[in-house]
């Protein structure tokens, strides 16, 4: 489309300029479940936020913005702490040792 002096320009959103995926297998859409699967194809860690191959802004915090201006929560599962069973495991005479020992 050329411009016409003395016209506005059309503004362009940043969901708009999201190329289609040249990686194979294709990156998912942005749109996907599985959106943050697509590659990683800016990243600035300095800042904590990268950009995959599907538009998406990813930050450290796990927290994400989607093409389209919404943005997706911090993952609270990611930082669950895991449960550690503090009784040691003991094994019976009948089971005896592993073979060689």
């Amino acid at each position: 489309m050329n411009h016409v002096p003395g016209t506005r320009r059309p503004r362009t959103r940043a969901a708009d300029t999201v190329r289609a995926c040249g990686h194979r297998p294709p990156c998912p859409p942005a749109d996907a479940a599985d959106h943050d699967a697509a590659r990683l194809v800016a990243y600035h860690p300095e800042q904590g936020w990268g950009r995959l191959c599907n538009g998406v802004i990813v930050f450290d915090d796990t927290g994400e913005l989607l093409p389209d201006g919404s943005s997706v929560p911090i993952h609270d599962d990611m930082f669950e702490p895991a449960v550690v069973s503090a009784a040691p495991v003991r094994r019976s005479a009948a089971q005896g040792l592993p073979a060689g020992r």
